[in-house]
């Protein structure tokens, strides 16, 4: 039997094209060409003073919207305009978002949020106190080993109290756990010790960096899902079952 070809797809082009630096006077001058060339789409757009980036923003009609701006209060604060229309909608207004945290255009009040992202910098931190503690033990050896590890155990036992945390004998190395409620992402770590370590504290349990997270009781076996040895996210639930 001859072999099957597989058809390679291409993927999709996230942009179906663009205008940069384009004067506003062509709204007036050539509105036709304007609207003949790009209708009513969607997708991003920036405004400029001279060379200086004044303002970033979405429209699901990107032609209307930039028109509109000659005549409400950004009128006269840009004479030129670049815009971008996107293939879907889908995320407009994450990449929005991401322009503006990016350029923080003078024009924009609000520089948006990413709710469906999760901020790596205390799992940052945490990884570069561990490298700095390791430097610290090359420098100086086993004494000041010693003295971070019983300082580190008496923060423990104020933090996290003389209870075995949960995990503790369901693991043994660090990995990930995620979770998502009401459109918003969380992450934490499990640490070797059973321990859970989200946004810089440290949780015995599974419901307790739950509720840590979303600020009400939940149960944290069903509430978080880690990557299983096939890569699928399942229920941290998975591992007593084990």
């Amino acid at each position: 039997m001859a072999e099957r070809t597989r058809e390679i797809r291409k993927p999709r082009k996230l942009l179906l094209g663009y205008l940069e630096r384009i004067s506003s006077k062509v709204f007036s001058d050539f509105p036709k060409q304007l609207t003949d060339l790009i209708g009513k789409q969607h997708g991003v757009y920036s405004l400029y003073k001279g060379n200086r980036l004044y303002y970033v923003g979405l429209a699901s009609n990107l032609r209307g919207r930039i028109k509109h701006h000659l005549s409400d209060k950004h009128a006269g604060r840009w004479d030129k305009f670049s815009l971008y229309l996107v293939r879907k909608a889908d995320h407009i207004k994450e990449l929005e978002t991401l322009i503006l945290r990016i350029a923080n255009p003078k024009g924009a009040v609000k520089k948006g949020r990413l709710p469906h992202a999760v901020n790596l910098g205390s799992e940052l931190r945490a990884q570069v106190r561990e490298a700095q503690e390791g430097q610290l033990t090359e420098l100086f050896g086993a004494i000041e080993r010693t003295q971070r590890q019983r300082k580190r155990s008496k923060t423990s036992q104020r933090s996290r109290g003389k209870r075995q945390p949960a995990l503790a004998h369901l693991v043994k190395k660090r990995f990930k756990i995620r979770a998502t409620h009401k459109g918003e992402a969380y992450e934490a770590t499990v640490r070797g010790d059973g321990t859970i370590r989200f946004r810089g504290t440290f949780y015995n349990s599974p419901s307790g960096t739950g509720k840590g997270a979303i600020g009400r009781a939940v149960d944290g076996w069903l509430f978080w899902r880690f990557k299983d040895r096939e890569g699928q996210w399942v229920r941290l639930d998975e591992l007593r079952k084990k």
